[in-house]
């Protein structure tokens, strides 16, 4: 007996519906970047493991898909490292490439061996799938694309402002209103991390506070505890949490805090030059709002850390992400490079979208103008008409084969098809066809050597 045919967890299938959608958000997203200037580029699916491990942190580490050496790999493991069952010794053994993670740290590795080829700054974007061996939930794959804007080359907080201007404009022709774009600067951070006394902890302090969504404060409080956070520090922390008002109020207050620490000073300094321009010049639909909170575990990140919450209502994580890498290409050896970049997260898009109901009406019709096939003769002449539609860009097809009319209208709604041509054996003799029109029930006939003028009034 065949067995039942599967796919691994965390992936997917997609309907025709489905991928006309995904492309429709695909073709906004691209349209944008390219009127931001950006260029598209391409990298391997996978990626040497040196190249990505160690880049993300440990949770990121644990979540990068290995790929088993070809041929006979367990045969060069000598055994002692075969039977310690050592993970951390066995893998390098029997696994030099892995899946990427995501797109920036492949970019970075671009970007450092195309230096020589590349004119700084270099603003490019890359529309791939990515893959990450996390536990499946609604709105998180296995496999899912990542759509990513970056800029290397240059230390300008006008960048950040483009990006934020970027997420607006996408959001916008969408139709996707009220995102939240949160702000905020690991320099703030690390300035935090200073004056509570936690400077050598500030990647735990990060990873526990980036939670606070997830696990809430007192949960975040617990994780802080067992990662090495002594209560004095932690209580000094609390005020984060509650921490109100608008952009300007929030502003003021962490620059009275970090007044005594040069680097969370700066990190104010950042974040008020941002807000304050895209204020001064508006956003289209999207808001922006501060979120000291907002840490986003990677370990790269050096300045501004954005963060895309769907509207108000609708339950689901962040729809997109990024910020100022000051020395990603560093761990390739091109210093002093820095970089700032932002992602789309096209599921959790579509997902919103499919939601809020927020996909054109029109957006399943991949099939204009139906022909019924109403015999041998009959069809031939459907597919000459189809061949002339096809040429003036229209989407058209003949049924294939000859059978009962109804089945072929059920077809033809089944495929959301607005025009169905009729070409039976009175319209041959009288050269014409019939158009129906499916949603008003209403017919009309043409000469079929007068094809444009049925184009004319699509």
């Amino acid at each position: 007996m065949a067995k039942k045919p599967s796919i691994p967890k965390g992936t997917r299938d997609f309907t025709p519906s489905e991928v006309i959608k995904r492309n429709y958000i695909f073709e906004v997203v691209k349209k944008h970047f390219q009127t931001f200037g950006f260029q598209p580029i391409e990298t391997p699916s996978f990626e040497n493991s040196e190249t990505l491990m160690g880049k993300y942190g440990d949770e990121g580490d644990r979540l990068i898909f290995k790929i088993l050496n070809s041929g006979d790999y367990l045969n060069k493991v000598d055994d002692a490292i075969y039977t310690s069952r050592n993970s951390s010794l066995l893998t390098p053994k029997i696994s030099e490439k892995a899946l990427r993670y995501d797109l920036t740290v492949p970019f970075a590795r671009y970007v450092v061996m195309h230096q020589n080829e590349i004119d700084f700054p270099f603003k490019r974007y890359q529309i791939q799938p990515v893959w990450r061996a996390d536990r499946p939930q609604k709105g998180r794959f296995r496999e899912f694309y990542q759509c990513d804007a970056d800029v290397v080359g240059s230390d300008s907080l006008l960048q950040e402002i483009e990006l934020v201007q970027l997420y607006d404009a996408v959001f916008t022709e969408l139709k996707l209103g009220g995102v939240n774009i949160k702000l905020n600067n690991r320099k703030i951070l690390s300035g935090i991390a200073e004056v509570i006394g936690a400077q050598d902890l500030l990647i735990d302090f990060t990873v526990a506070l980036d939670k606070l969504d997830k696990i809430g404060e007192e949960g975040v409080k617990k994780e802080m505890a067992e990662r090495g956070l002594t209560p004095e520090a932690i209580a000094k922390v609390e005020p984060l949490f509650s921490l109100s008002g608008s952009n300007t109020e929030q502003l003021q207050a962490l620059k009275e805090l970090l007044k005594d620490s040069e680097t969370g000073s700066k990190g104010v300094e950042e974040l008020t030059f941002i807000v304050s321009a895209v204020e001064e010049m508006g956003l289209q639909s999207a808001q922006l709002s501060i979120d000291v909170t907002l840490a986003r575990g990677l370990n790269y990140y050096t300045g501004a850390i954005f963060e895309v919450a769907a509207p108000e209502g609708v339950k689901m994580g962040s729809i997109g992400g990024g910020g100022r890498y000051d020395d990603l290409t560093g761990i390739f050896g091109l210093k002093d490079v820095s970089g700032v970049g932002i992602s789309f997260g096209l599921d959790r898009i579509y997902l919103v979208l499919e939601e809020l109901g927020l996909f054109p009406e029109s957006i399943d019709r991949s099939l204009q103008v139906l022909c019924l096939n109403f015999g041998e003769k009959e069809s031939f002449a459907a597919l000459k008409l189809v061949t002339a539609l096809r040429r003036e860009g229209v989407k058209a097809d003949v049924y294939p084969s000859k059978a009962k009319i109804q089945k072929q209208f059920k077809y033809a709604n089944n495929r959301n098809v607005p025009y169905v041509v009729l070409i039976g054996e009175k319209e041959l003799e009288e050269n014409s066809f019939v158009v129906k029109h499916m949603e008003s029930g209403e017919q009309q006939t043409y000469a079929l050597d007068a094809v444009g003028n049925f184009i004319a009034g699509l």
